[in-house]
């Protein structure tokens, strides 16, 4: 394989984190530490920063990303990345912010496709009657993740 995996016990359980030479390529909800760890300086980096984010100290993400998509999905990826810590956005509320008010659904489809979990926070985005809809970590860690970021705004 190429690139390297780090697993990371995280008070949501565990993650796994791939990096390529050029930046990190996935972060995702596992159920178990898996056997393959290859380690390089950009997954020491993401476990550092997530720890730090998880322990409150951390409210952006300064890592080199290498995440892989259309075009439509990395403008919604960035996008992502500009709702600030502690906030939320709707699904209609981030579309009107990549200029595409009417790709609703699509946004929520690119959302759902966000390679690189927290570190790009699609965990920030809610319905419009704002209510909790669609992680891929469960409801649970999405509701755990907007009650941490607002106890440490």
């Amino acid at each position: 394989m190429n690139g390297s995996t780090v697993y990371m016990e995280s008070p949501l359980g565990f993650l796994e984190i791939r990096a390529s030479s050029k930046g990190v390529t996935e972060v995702k909800f596992v159920k178990n530490a898996g056997l393959e760890i290859n380690g390089s300086p950009l997954t020491e980096e993401a476990v550092k920063q997530l720890k730090e984010y998880f322990d409150g100290q951390r409210r952006t993400f300064e890592i080199k990303l290498d995440i892989k998509g259309t075009d439509f999905q990395l403008k919604v990826w960035k996008g992502l990345m500009d709702i600030p810590y502690g906030h939320t956005w709707s699904y209609k509320e981030l579309a009107s912010y990549i200029d595409n008010p009417k790709a609703i659904r699509a946004v929520g489809g690119a959302n759902n496709k966000n390679p690189v979990s927290i570190l790009i926070p699609c965990h920030r985005v809610i319905g419009a009657n704002g209510k909790l809809v669609g992680y891929g970590g469960g409801l649970e860690k999405k509701q755990w993740l907007l009650n941490h970021e607002k106890q440490n705004t």
